[in-house]
């Protein structure tokens, strides 16, 4: 299978006073494109800067990154954001979403950005597939965690995008919505066959995805694969 995106070698580090705090270190790992892959880890081990440094929000001291066939490093800041418009979506866990925006428009924005004249019809088959068809009109105010998140989750797949980043999606939601918010987030991945890969510290969701990466004080601890049938 062809990969889709291929870490080697990373490494970064910050500067603390006279000191030099090392977050990732020699992280090398390979996602296959349409594989669901999970990186997992506890707090302060480098998840969320390895997160950013694949997408090519930040750049690492040392390594390279190559998402979609692209060697970030080669490329500008504008040529990074013209990929990620095209190429991939995201869901955070505090949803991000534009306050001043309906639920329609929030998931609009993507593809009005790409000039797509079907923006509005798209994202109501969207907002309908996660189940708010009587919230189009909604601002993110006037709805719960679950159903910003669902909101997200439209937009996230608005784009059609190859790859989907996924930090904690769960993390400001309680059980029982985030069971529903997860079923929802897979059920629209496998009808798109995105590639799909999730930060989070819930083994329970990572045991739900093809492939897991532990990270441990920067470093790989394990990465292999489940039994998953996903």
């Amino acid at each position: 299978m062809p990969k889709i995106l291929k870490i080697t070698g990373l490494g970064k580090t910050y500067s603390s006073g006279n000191k030099q705090l090392t977050v990732l270190n020699n992280i090398s790992f390979d996602v296959e494109k349409g594989q669901t892959f999970s990186i997992i880890g506890p707090s302060g081990s480098g998840k969320t800067t390895l997160l950013g440094l694949c997408a090519g929000l930040d750049d690492p001291n040392t390594g390279t990154v190559e998402l979609c066939g692209h060697d970030l490093s080669q490329l500008n800041e504008d040529e990074r954001a013209q990929l990620r418009n095209k190429e991939v979506g995201f869901i955070f866990q505090n949803f991000q979403l534009l306050p001043t925006l309906t639920a329609l428009e929030n998931v609009s924005v993507p593809l009005e950005l790409q000039g797509d004249k079907d923006a509005v019809k798209k994202s109501k088959s969207l907002l309908e597939k996660v189940g708010l068809v009587n919230r189009f009109h909604h601002y993110p105010s006037q709805l719960s965690g679950g159903e910003q998140q669902r909101v997200a989750l439209a937009r996230a797949f608005a784009n059609a995008p190859s790859i989907l980043f996924a930090d904690e999606p769960t993390g400001n939601l309680d059980e029982e919505t985030g069971e529903k918010v997860i079923k929802l987030l897979f059920d629209l991945n496998k009808e798109a066959g995105t590639t799909l890969v999730i930060i989070s510290h819930d083994l329970e969701l990572a045991n739900r995805t093809q492939q897991i990466l532990r990270l441990k004080g920067g470093q790989i601890l394990t990465n292999q694969a489940t039994t998953t049938t996903l």
